[in-house]
């Protein structure tokens, strides 16, 4: 007769390994190698950049509000008893702006998770 049967031992894995490459890249931007500090400064020349490009887009668009407020019928034109370039300023100013941010964070959210996926989280 025989004793109780030893179950056999199985080796439990919680997590795969992801790869050296990845484990490596998050290594070199941690310890800020020379490889780390080029992919954090590509990070910031790509931030710097989309800042560079929104701003630029806000200065030229409201940069030529004073040459269509110089037009005479655009300026004499009235909306229901209020000044055209009023109205701009005062309604149409506001909500570009907020556009110009939401799309600068969602292009600059995006920088960064492509940032992560590079270095492995």
């Amino acid at each position: 007769m025989t004793g109780p049967q030893r179950p056999v031992r199985e080796r439990v894995v919680l997590a795969r390994r992801r790869g050296a490459r990845q484990v490596r890249t998050r290594t070199e931007v941690v310890e800020q190698t020379d490889l780390g500090a080029a992919l954090i400064g590509g990070l910031i020349r790509a931030q710097l950049g989309l800042a560079l490009r929104l701003g630029l887009v806000v200065v030229a668009g409201f940069g030529a509000l004073p040459v269509l407020f110089g037009i005479e019928a655009v300026a004499e034109a009235t909306v229901l008893g209020i000044r055209v370039p009023w109205l701009v300023l005062g309604f149409l100013a506001f909500p570009v702006l907020y556009l110009v941010g939401r799309v600068y964070v969602r292009l600059a959210q995006r920088n960064e998770d492509d940032f992560l996926e590079l270095a492995g989280d």
